[in-house]
């Protein structure tokens, strides 16, 4: 007789059937909502829009959804990505509708394809942010960001849950270019970086202080958005789209 101490073995689930990639966006006020506030907000959005998930084997199972290259708290970003499974195949865009619908204002699917399998993760090579700054000008801005890229190394601290670290941020910083500033805020800045990423992933704060290092301005932003995230090509520069082998494979 077995010990009653002993637990059962808790019931195995089946593997998806399908796989969605899913493109969302985080805007206004929602920027400021961290990914366990998103990834709780959009749990309820697929049992409210009753997408068939996937389950986890396991004494507390959980819903298929997988993460990556989350913006940090208080970014915005029209580039984040995760992918879920399905026990059901369904058409992208249903999902793509009902999910949206169940998800609050400022929490915007934008697109949802069929996976066509490999890591999403290993496409996810850099970013393309857009950094709106207080001040400096622009024209000192530029004088900064152009030591910023002509040096070896620049290294900045940010303070962690293990405490304060040290690192490279130059390392990261593909390129960084600065525009014109807006023609109704006169006195701000804008720097658009593309970041490869890597660990530590450097964020745009970092560039920031990196910044602030190599040339002892005072940079403070005021906006930092996440335009692209995907395959970084190294000749132009540029950051490409992550979802377009699944497209591709769809035949879309």
């Amino acid at each position: 007789m077995a010990s009653p101490s002993k637990r059962s073995q808790p019931e195995q689930q089946a593997p998806p059937v399908q796989r969605l990639r899913i493109r969302y966006a985080k805007r206004g006020r929602l920027r400021f909502s961290s990914h366990r506030d998103f990834s709780r907000a959009f749990e309820r959005a697929v049992f409210r829009a009753r997408i068939p998930m996937a389950y986890s084997s396991g004494f507390n199972p959980h819903p298929r959804i997988s993460y990556a290259g989350a913006a940090p708290t208080g970014s915005s970003s029209e580039a984040e990505y995760l992918e879920i499974g399905l026990s059901e195949v369904i058409d992208p865009a249903r999902a793509h509708a009902e999910i949206d619908e169940a998800l609050p204002e400022g929490l915007d699917v934008i697109e949802v394809v069929a996976s066509a399998g490999g890591s999403m993760t290993d496409r996810l090579e850099a970013s393309w942010w857009k950094i709106t700054l207080q001040e400096p000008p622009a024209g000192d801005l530029r004088q900064a960001a152009d030591a910023l890229l002509a040096s070896d190394e620049v290294i900045v601290e940010r303070m962690t849950k293990k405490g304060v670290r040290r690192f490279d941020a130059r390392a990261a910083i593909v390129s960084a270019t600065v525009s014109d500033p807006l023609p109704d805020r006169p006195a701000c800045a804008i720097l658009d970086v593309v970041l490869r990423h890597g660990s530590p992933s450097v964020r745009p704060d970092d560039v920031l202080a990196a910044l602030r290092e190599i040339s002892g301005l005072g940079v403070t932003a005021a906006v930092q958005q996440r335009l692209a995230q995907g395959p970084l090509d190294l000749e132009s520069g540029t950051v490409g789209d992550p979802l377009t082998p699944d497209r591709d494979a769809a035949g879309q």
